[in-house]
């Protein structure tokens, strides 16, 4: 397994993830959230192909990356909030 990351780090990657700059706005992050998830929704891929093993890799890439973003976004959620106070 990987060393754990600091929490810096885990904000840098997110902050990564949605191509944000160091010092994001609230809507900044809704809006590039919004984006990503349209973006990746795993339902986007289903007329994309006929061949159900490019398919189903498309979809699980796009289920991990919308856990992702989701996961990102609530770590940069609560970093904007706290920062606010």
């Amino acid at each position: 397994m990987s060393d754990p990351q600091t929490p810096d780090e885990q904000i840098r990657q997110a902050l990564a993830l949605f191509e944000l700059p160091a010092q994001p706005t609230r809507d900044q992050l809704e809006s590039k959230r919004r984006e990503l998830l349209a973006t990746w929704h795993p339902a986007r891929y289903a007329n994309l192909t006929n061949h159900p093993k490019q398919y189903m890799g498309s979809y699980t890439k796009a289920e991990a990356m919308t856990k992702q973003i989701n996961e990102a976004y609530e770590l940069l959620a609560k970093w904007l909030a706290a920062k606010s106070i």
